[in-house]
């Protein structure tokens, strides 16, 4: 077809044409950057943001987006790209700004010359994520402006906007996102990918790149502010603002919340007078007086802290406005967890006077969910980790340490499902290469060694760093780098130590146990967390060794290699000699593994079973084996 891109089962039209396409909202911001002429794009995968890299990297891969090793990293990078003229994108999690916040300081002060957007996730809930936090507060803290869409639509339209206010303005926009608006599915309108005719150019500005200029940091600040200024009087009249409705009493929303009040608003018998936002900062004042100049009271409906409740409540006071402002500071909606369209119709009711609502699920879904199972996570059949935290378990039981005598810290990763029974292993798990500096603090006050388990994109991410002061000061940790050969909890991205890229570049692949080497660890050993044995009788010794030491638990994770369809032979139970003891299920806790009551004997399910043979070395009675193993018998 001529004129015409062919991707994915999908067409989009190369004639400058609208067409609308069923995207998730990540697929729809990918195509409003591409439709917005970036040429950099980069990131550190995390849920609910990482579908963005890998949209951008399949529908363009001359582009270069690619994964960084964390988020600081990231949004250096591409600054130096938008410091050169072209547009960048950075995408991370809500928690991934913490690691980025040191530059964004300084960024801000900078500006760009090519627009930058930094893409938050936030994760209401929270679905996925350590904590509810709420990034619009680094827009306060950052003095840097914050976009936040409705729905894929907008979220499309509004990063195209969020490109020309960051050139037009000269600093990077935060475009907060929020779960319900990454993963939500809709039609969107669509266009052309741009391509921007630029050359990369570098001018050199002391005054305005280098922050050891303690009186240009100054006028920066400054000029910063003045900025702000002049994007808050933009934001009063931009389109992605508005006033709809009729009545006496007023609704200020933001984000995916909108939808929700659009929803209810038919089923309640009143009026209400709607200011629907996606500017949260800075706040357009001009707007939030004149709207709370047309109503008796008014109700901030956000996803997250009452960041713009406060922000409206300023607003009104300074404007002495006697207008009653409720929200979830009045307790009219919950400060924790996501908001639901029945949480924001009683929050309403509750305004006119009315008793809300509560939810009862019916009898026959409340009939049925007593019938289904408990069914939590847990790691997948043949994933390496079981292997690692079984053997660090034994060796600690074969030195007589016992489960509650050595700290195990966790790290952000598939592993932390090892906190779970049966092997209930990790004690800590928080933010990313926590383990090992858990571990450093731990090992010098306690006097004994203590056991970090961090995985191998992890370890890339931030673990380097306090390994490095591990072995600086001589400290008396083990550390397990539990490398799976991916960064499997976010969808298998490649990492520094994969050698792979997004979009098929090849690149260096860094050796874990080299860099290990070179930092200095005296003790360094790699094992196959399938062979229980020698991943044990190696923890052990490492325990004996006095000063830091590391072993790599290398086994490339089962997902991968089901997809390729490399699995092997799959062991099989001998009846004759399983006593039903349950001692392959409750020492590994792998789901293949299913205990038949009746003949009170456990089966393997090879529907789900990879072949790893951990339950093959675990069973007392040597009663599961290998087919190979038993031809002949």
């Amino acid at each position: 077809m001529e004129g015409v891109e062919v991707h994915a089962d999908t067409a989009v039209m190369k004639t400058g044409k609208k067409r609308k396409k069923l995207l998730m909202g990540n697929e729809a911001i990918a195509y409003g950057a591409l439709e917005s002429g970036i040429h950099f794009a980069t990131g550190y995968p995390g849920t609910p943001s990482t579908e963005v890299i890998e949209t951008i990297a399949e529908l363009k891969p001359e582009i270069f987006a690619e994964w960084a090793p964390n988020e600081k990293v990231a949004l250096e990078e591409a600054a130096g790209v938008s410091y050169a003229g072209l547009r960048s994108l950075v995408t991370m999690k809500c928690v991934g700004l913490n690691v980025a916040a040191d530059p964004l300081m300084s960024l801000a002060y900078s500006g760009v010359e090519g627009g930058l957007v930094i893409l938050v996730a936030d994760d209401p809930g929270p679905h996925t994520s350590q904590t509810e936090q709420d990034d619009r507060y680094y827009g306060k803290l950052s003095l840097l402006p914050v976009l936040e869409p409705a729905d894929p639509q907008e979220a499309h339209d509004l990063i195209k906007y969020a490109y020309e206010l960051s050139e037009r303005h000269k600093v990077p926009v935060i475009f907060r996102t929020t779960t319900r608006v990454n993963h939500t599915t809709a039609d969107v309108e669509v266009g052309e990918f741009l391509d921007l005719k630029r050359e990369a150019k570098f001018r050199k500005d002391i005054e305005r790149y280098v922050r050891a200029s303690m009186k240009g940091n100054l006028k920066r600040h400054r000029w910063l502010n003045r900025t702000l200024r002049e994007i808050e009087k933009e934001f009063a009249i931009m389109p992605f603002n508005w006033i709809e409705g009729e009545g006496r009493i007023g609704i200020i929303v933001e984000g995916a919340p909108y939808n929700y009040v659009r929803e209810v608003l038919p089923k309640i018998n009143a009026e209400f007078r709607v200011l629907k936002l996606s500017t949260p900062h800075p706040l357009p004042r001009s707007l939030i007086v004149e709207f709370l100049s047309t109503v008796d009271c008014a109700i901030v409906i956000e996803e997250g802290a009452p960041f713009l409740e406060e922000e409206v409540k300023i607003a009104a006071y300074e404007a002495k406005l006697n207008v009653l402002i409720y929200g979830k500071r009045t307790g009219h909606l919950p400060m924790e967890g996501e908001l639901t369209p029945s949480l924001v119709r009683n929050a309403l009711l509750r305004l006119i006077g009315e008793e809300g609502e509560t939810y009862e699920k019916p009898e026959g879904v409340v009939y049925a969910e007593s019938l289904a199972p408990a069914r939590p996570p847990v790691m997948c059949p043949g994933c390496p980790h079981r292997g690692s935290y079984r053997a660090a378990l034994d060796a600690l039981r074969d030195l007589k340490l016992g489960r509650y005598k050595v700290p195990i810290h966790g790290d952000i990763g598939c592993y932390a499902l090892s906190l779970l029974p049966p092997l209930e292993a990790i004690w800590t798990e928080y933010v990313m290469g926590a383990s090992i500096s858990l571990a450093n603090g731990q090992s010098i006050v306690m006097d004994k060694k203590i056991i970090a388990t961090i995985g191998d994109s992890t370890f890339f991410h931030n673990g380097i760093q306090p390994l490095v002061d591990a072995v600086y000061k001589n400290l008396n940790v083990l550390v397990m780098i539990l490398d799976n050969r991916t960064t499997a909890m976010t969808g298998h991205q490649p990492h520094p130590g994969t050698g792979g890229s997004e979009t098929g570049r090849k690149f260096n692949e860094i050796d874990i146990e080299a860099l290990v080497r070179a930092l200095g660890v005296k003790y360094v050993k790699t094992v196959d967390p399938y062979d229980l044995t020698a991943t044990r009788e190696a923890i052990k010794e490492a325990m004996e060794i006095e000063g830091p030491a590391v072993i790599i638990a290398r086994r490339e994770c089962v997902i991968p290699v089901i997809r390729r369809g490399e699995i092997g032979e799959l062991p099989v139970v001998i009846d004759d000699r399983c006593t039903g003891c349950k001692a392959c299920i409750l020492l590994t806790g792998c789901p293949a593994l299913v205990y038949d009551p009746e003949s009170k004997k456990v089966r393997i399910d090879t529907l789900i079973c990879t072949g790893c043979g951990i339950c093959n070395q675990l069973c007392p009675f040597d009663a599961i084996k290998f087919p190979s193993e038993v031809e002949g018998r």
